[in-house]
């Protein structure tokens, strides 16, 4: 198979999703364009922080693509708009769902942090998803700062009542995740009122996560399974904790392991560095990064704002 990223411009993948499957990608944003600089992203700090909406990229460029993937390959069970930044950012984003739903019965996946549904223009175009999963860390303001560090024009009480009223209108399938980091948002008294929070919204399901790869800032720490188990009843549904993370699946034969690991052997990289030299997206480059960490072949560590990975 010959791997998306070398033809796409937009497209990335197909990954392999612990919850959904195989998922072919969409990035709708510039790298690192968002309304939050959240503490645990993956993919380090926000460079441009924002909550206007814009047609970042051309939509006939973005569906021209779509086209010709479907065409070549087509097998996947989700296309998700996901990637480097928010997609609901894009301000097109619902037109690009309405094509590709004239063209193929693949169902559409959007992953958002939910921080601008208190739009209506927003909640429209995203009731034309098949599954949405929006996301929450925190029961007030001051925590909503501390973990999600928002756009200044984004407010908790304004996200709440943006994924609260988007439940009330949407008939497709409603997940929330709720991400949670040790010792931050994860006292009994913390993780209650978080789930008065996420009982309003009544999704269809609940998914709890924690931090798996390398995170923006260095104090954001995961939270065991055992610790998660004593929560899930909080909520309602209960909340379901993410599989085992296993082995990182492939689908670009021009890179594997041996050649990420020499890459860090000679000298130090960022997540950037590593994407651009091999020519992939950055999600894909974090889940062999963070199999690296928990395998202790690899250390990450922090110069003059930037994350680096070190050959140990």
């Amino acid at each position: 198979m010959v791997y998306i990223m070398k033809k796409y411009k937009y497209l990335f993948g197909p990954l392999m999703s612990r919850r959904f499957g195989r998922s072919l990608g969409i990035d709708l944003c510039p790298m690192k364009t968002c309304s939050y600089d959240c503490i645990f992203c993956q993919l380090g700090r926000t460079t441009e922080k924002t909550s206007k909406r814009e047609e970042f990229f051309p939509l006939e460029d973005i569906c021209n693509e779509i086209a010709h993937w479907l065409k070549t390959d087509g097998n996947v069970e989700y296309i998700t708009l996901a990637g480097s930044g928010e997609p609901t950012l894009y301000s097109r984003f619902g037109e690009l769902v309405d094509f590709i739903h004239s063209k193929t019965d693949i169902p559409v996946l959007l992953l958002s942090n939910g921080s601008l549904f208190w739009q209506t223009e927003v909640r429209e175009a995203a009731s034309k998803v098949d599954v949405v999963k929006l996301s929450m860390s925190a029961w007030d303001q001051n925590l909503f700062e501390k973990i999600n560090r928002p756009a200044p024009e984004v407010t908790f009480e304004n996200m709440i009542y943006g994924e609260i009223k988007f439940r009330t209108e949407f008939k497709g399938k409603l997940i929330l995740e709720v991400f949670l980091l040790d010792g931050i948002n994860t006292t009994l008294p913390d993780v209650r009122k978080i789930a008065q929070f996420a009982n309003q919204i009544k999704p269809d399901t609940i998914h709890f996560n924690t931090v798996t790869r390398p995170a923006a800032e260095e104090f954001a720490h995961s939270v065991s399974r055992i610790e998660m188990e004593k929560f899930s009843a909080m909520f309602t549904p209960h909340a379901e904790i993410p599989p085992e993370v296993s082995g990182t699946p492939l689908l670009n034969k021009d890179i594997d392991e041996e050649k990420i690991i020499d890459l860090i052997r000679r000298r130090p990289v960022t997540l950037k560095q590593l994407a651009d030299t091999f020519g992939v997206h950055p999600n894909e480059i974090a889940k062999i990064t963070g199999k690296f960490l928990r395998d202790n072949k690899i250390i990450m560590e922090s110069e003059h704002g930037e994350n680096y990975f070190t050959y140990k």
